[in-house]
């Protein structure tokens, strides 16, 4: 601060030396000066030139600071007026005072306009979705199995991009929407993969999923969300007739680990840093117009709101395997902040 002080008046100091240097060349020249010491003269002038630059600093930083307060909280009259501000400062101050004044505006516009849209969006997917529900129960009356498992498909990739849409739009408010318990992995992981039956019955993929006896501290409700992204993922880039593996592990730490094993095409050394960014579709996703990139996204996003890592290890035409890290006690606690 006090570097940035000396700095910022290298004016006034120039014109200090300037003048010192002035009377130095007086004194030398004028033979009336003779009995004055121009040595007592520099040290004088060099002492009040010093001491007035202490006070100027420990003015303008005192007004500094006090301005700073000011911004960081409330812009009021009140605050404005026991500010001993010189006029040229108070007319500076009095444009900042406007300008914060219209970004505050402008700011509380876009987020009464940002609320709108969520509601609005979110009273759309629950429009949606009682059609969907009516339509999946018509499904089942259907006679023709081939056509019904068709039809199941189709629904369930429609159903899917509305819950995407809905748990998108949720996200945001997360932190007012999750409440952490002990789920039993075998309850979350059984529900999903009945849900995606139909997909899987067209394609021929099948599950071998271990005991999963292992529960965990998290919200449930979250949880089901990524572990649906992470195997709707499995399925769209498996081969037919093939098999997804689904088994826990507990490390030297304690720390259970959910594995959700496939038998795809596998990710591109390349395209692996950059699956959880938002859109990106990658090599694979290009070559399929399913993909929308908002998947694996949503996915990361959620995890890292409940403390859940997620970690991906890929070969070309082997297979991936993505793993959930479940936190410990102790890291949930630091999550909450309890």
């Amino acid at each position: 601060m006090l570097l940035l002080f000396f700095k910022e008046r290298l004016a006034w100091i120039g014109f200090y030396v300037f003048i010192s240097i002035s009377l130095n060349v007086l004194f030398s020249l004028d033979v009336g000066l003779v009995s004055v010491s121009i040595t007592y003269v520099n040290i004088c002038m060099f002492i009040s030139f010093f001491i007035f630059l202490l006070w100027r600093y420990s003015v303008e930083v005192g007004q500094l600071k006090n301005f700073l307060g000011n911004v960081d909280g409330q812009l009021d009259d009140i605050h404005s007026k026991n500010m001993d501000l010189s006029p040229f400062q108070g007319a500076y101050f009095k444009k900042l005072e406007d300008v914060f004044y219209e970004k505050d505006m402008e700011l509380n516009k876009t987020k009464v306009q940002l609320q709108e849209y969520s509601d609005e969006l979110l009273a759309w997917v629950h429009e949606v979705k009682a059609p969907l529900t009516s339509i999946n129960l018509m499904l089942s009356q259907i006679d023709d199995l081939v056509l019904r498992r068709k039809l199941e498909h189709e629904w369930l990739r429609l159903h899917l991009l509305v819950d995407q849409q809905l748990h998108q739009t949720r996200l945001a408010t997360i932190e007012k929407d999750n409440y952490m318990t002990e789920i039993e992995l075998r309850n979350v992981v059984y529900k999903e993969i009945r849900a995606m039956q139909p997909w899987c019955l067209e394609k021929g993929i099948g599950f071998d999923v271990s005991e999963l006896s292992e529960t965990v501290l998290t919200d449930g409700k979250w949880l089901a969300f990524i572990v649906r992204q992470i195997l709707s993922n499995a399925i769209k880039y498996s081969p037919i007739n093939t098999e997804i593996l689904i088994f826990t592990e507990v490390d030297a730490s304690g720390t259970t680990l959910l594995h959700i094993k496939d038998e795809g095409i596998g990710i591109r050394k390349e395209d692996l840093p950059r699956i959880f960014q938002k859109s990106y579709t990658g090599t694979a996703g290009r070559e399929s117009a399913q993909s929308t990139g908002m998947g694996l996204y949503l996915a990361h996003n959620v995890a890292l709101k409940i403390g859940v890592r997620i970690r991906v290890q890929s070969k070309i035409d082997e297979g991936s395997i993505f793993t959930l890290r479940f936190p410990l006690q102790n890291e949930y606690v630091k999550l909450t902040g309890r």
